[in-house]
C-alpha cells in the first residue's frame, strides 16, 4: 500500500490508522501548493481530485476521501474496533460529524480569513467538538481504546491547538492521551509535526 499525505493534513489521521492496525505501507508527500510528489509526479496522475488522502492498495485500487480510507482501513483492520450492531455506523456518524462540521469550519484560519471570520470560525469549532465531548464513554469516542474517528478527531485537535482553539476538557485530556501513543508518535516524527508545525490545507 502507499499513502499519499501531507504533514498535518486530515491525511494524518490516515497515517495514524494505518501504523495502529499495523499495515505495511510506503508514503509519500505531496506539496498541496504545486500538487507535485515527493518524486515530481504531478499528484493529478494519481488522483484527478488533487488533495490528499490517497490510498493506493496492493492491487492497484485508489480509495479517495478521508472517511472512505478510515473506513477502508478500520474494516480491514486484524481487530477492528467497532463492536455491537451499531459499531460501525456510530463510527461513521463520527467520522462524517467530523468532516462535515468540524473541518469545515477551520477554513478561515486555514485559508486567510480575517481576524474576525478567524474568530467566529475558531467559536464555531468549540461548539462543534463539545457534543463529541459529551458522548465520549471513556478515554475516547467508543470506550478505552480509539477507533479510526479518535484518529481523526486527534487531527482536529491538533489544529485547534495550533490556532488556539479552546477545546472542551474531557478532549484536551484525550488530546494527550494520543500524544503518548508509539503509533501517533511516529507518525508525527515521520510528518516532521514534533519538532516543527508544518502548514497544511
Amino acid at each position: 500500500m502507499k499513502l499519499y499525505y501531507s504533514p498535518l493534513a486530515c491525511s494524518l489521521a490516515d497515517h495514524i490508522a494505518l501504523r495502529e492496525a499495523g499495515f505495511a505501507f510506503d508514503l509519500e508527500r505531496v506539496d498541496l501548493k504545486t500538487r507535485r510528489t515527493e518524486t515530481g509526479r504531478d499528484f493529478h496522475e494519481v488522483s484527478a481530485k488533487g488533495y490528499v488522502p490517497v490510498l493506493v492498495l496492493g492491487d492497484g485500487e485508489i480509495i479517495t476521501e478521508n472517511v472512505a480510507v478510515l473506513d477502508w482501513i478500520a474494516t480491514a483492520a486484524p481487530a477492528p474496533p467497532a463492536r455491537g450492531p451499531l459499531g460501525r455506523t456510530r463510527m461513521l456518524e463520527a467520522l462524517t460529524y467530523i468532516t462535515t462540521e468540524i473541518h469545515r469550519a477551520f477554513k478561515p484560519m486555514w485559508h486567510g480569513g480575517s481576524a474576525g471570520e478567524a474568530a467566529r470560525a475558531a467559536a464555531s469549532v468549540t461548539a462543534l467538538l463539545a457534543p463529541l465531548a459529551a458522548a465520549m464513554r471513556g478515554d475516547y469516542l467508543f470506550g478505552d481504546e480509539p477507533c479510526v474517528a479518535d484518529f481523526y478527531l486527534f487531527v482536529m485537535l491538533a489544529w485547534a491547538e495550533r490556532f488556539g482553539v479552546a477545546t472542551p476538557a474531557p478532549l484536551a485530556a484525550m488530546y494527550r492521551r494520543m500524544l503518548a501513543r508509539p503509533a501517533v508518535r511516529s507518525a508525527m516524527m515521520r510528518e516532521g509535526l514534533l519538532s516543527d508545525r508544518m502548514a497544511a490545507p
